[in-house]
């Protein structure tokens, strides 16, 4: 039956997250339950898109790349895909109508990372940033939504924002992988090899800026995403906190965490302003 196949693939995008991020997957936890299975569902698409162009160094990219997005136009086509990913991941387009321009885009920046080594100018880094993480922010949005579309108008510039700043941060605290394995340099106009203070601060306002706008997105949230958002909003900008406080010549050679005792923490944190309407 089709329905256990959905099943058993949903439960391998739930498995997917949980395996890869326990920070997202938490929460991803915090959100409606009628809305997390798609969460997980638009995750492990861009997990595995993210995963061929990162991790599989042994192996042809470019072709596993072309095979993956080959099956996922089957896949919207067909309503169905023997790769449980991509069959949970068009159940979610399909229900809630994702443009698939929004899915192009992320594609597009994707494919960027196969060969594509350093974003020199401003114009190259936004669209880059545009199609690897602002349009991730307009699909959950789309579920978030569920179908409003003048809600959606209304927190589309919000939901980019944020995305963009989550992208950001992740590529600060990633610098070390991204320049040393992979050879990438994302920000334009810092030079990775010689990055100093005056440098890290242009980064970090920038994501401070985005974070802001993101967060008045936020607090207009339907109440079934807003405590899921809201706590992934708060782990990033404690995150983000320890950056700003680490030296820059340290963040070039160690990948900056948030202890698991913090987690615990801000999680508190972000239950009692959400419990007590402080949001």
């Amino acid at each position: 039956m089709k329905s256990i196949f959905d099943q058993i693939s949903f439960e391998c995008s739930r498995n997917v997250t949980q395996s890869y991020s326990t920070s997202f997957s938490t929460a991803v936890k915090l959100l409606a339950p009628g809305i997390r299975q798609d969460i997980y569902n638009i995750y492990g698409f861009v997990r595995f898109a993210d995963e061929i162009v990162d991790s599989f160094h042994d192996y042809d990219k470019a072709e596993l790349f072309d095979l993956f997005e080959s099956d996922l136009d089957r896949s919207l086509q067909y309503k169905i895909s023997l790769n449980p990913v991509l069959n949970a991941f068009q159940h979610t387009v399909s229900k809630y109508n994702i443009p698939i321009e929004m899915i192009a885009s992320f594609m597009k920046s994707m494919k960027m990372d196969l060969s594509k080594k350093e974003y020199k100018t401003a114009d190259e880094y936004n669209e880059y940033i545009f199609g690897s993480a602002d349009v991730v922010g307009l699909m959950c949005l789309k579920v978030f939504v569920k179908g409003d579309n003048a809600k959606f108008e209304e927190l589309k510039h919000s939901a980019m924002r944020l995305g963009s700043a989550l992208q950001k941060i992740n590529f600060l605290r990633d610098l070390k992988a991204d320049f040393e394995v992979l050879e990438r340099s994302y920000f334009p106009n810092a030079d990775l090899n010689k990055l100093d203070e005056h440098s890290k601060k242009l980064i970090i306002d920038e994501i401070e800026s985005d974070l802001k706008a993101g967060f008045e997105g936020i607090l207009k949230l339907p109440i079934d995403a807003k405590f899921g958002v809201y706590t992934a909003y708060i782990y990033y900008k404690k995150l983000l906190s320890k950056l700003k406080k680490t030296p820059s010549a340290e963040i070039k050679n160690t990948r900056i965490r948030v202890p698991d005792y913090q987690k615990y923490g801000l999680f508190a944190q972000c239950y009692f302003s959400y419990k007590f309407n402080l949001l």
